[in-house]
């Protein structure tokens, strides 16, 4: 729009007139200063002040929803911090657990090889005195010949098994 010029006119002496003013011209200027903000503020200051406050809005929802997420990571801190603290009370148990029961299978190992030593012991000793028993029967046999080659060799005569059995039982029993 189009501002029209102040005139001044000096011989104004009363009025607005006194102030330099023409009271036409302020007139049809005030008219347009009116049109002017009438037109600004619809088509101008409303959305201005529309967008203002949509971003006003945005940013409270964000500072909002900032502290609401600061809110939630805090509980989420505190969660993961007591479901690690949980985890680590079970694995500590787990291994506790495991400790225990490494130590019951080795117990019962050690029994069982134990067990296991000692029938093979037994079974080793009850072996010896068989094949001990076994081997003075042979010896006997044996020397029971060999005295009997010997007592041969002495007396110059064959001794019968009766005589022979008699003879050596009665050598044994001596050094006995």
């Amino acid at each position: 729009m189009f501002l029209l010029p102040v005139r001044f006119f000096g011989d104004s002496s009363n009025g607005i007139g006194a102030l330099g003013i023409n009271a036409g011209d302020f007139a049809i200027q005030l008219v347009s200063f009116i049109l002017v903000f009438l037109v600004l503020r619809q088509w101008a200051f409303k959305p201005i002040v529309k967008v203002l406050r949509d971003r006003r809005k945005l940013i409270d929802e964000g500072v909002k929803l900032g502290l609401d997420m600061e809110k939630e990571k805090a509980e989420l801190d505190k969660n993961v911090s007591d479901k690690l603290h949980q985890a680590r009370s079970q694995a500590d148990q787990i291994v506790v657990s495991a400790e225990q029961q490494a130590r019951q299978v080795v117990q019962a190992t050690q029994a069982t090889a134990k067990a296991k030593a000692d029938s093979i012991i037994l079974a080793a000793n009850e072996r010896i005195k068989v094949d001990t028993a076994k081997a003075r029967i042979r010896l006997e046999k044996d020397l029971v010949g060999l005295i009997s080659e010997a007592t041969e060799a002495i007396i110059g005569e064959k001794v019968d098994e009766k005589k022979d059995a008699a003879l050596i039982r009665k050598a044994l029993k001596g050094q006995d």
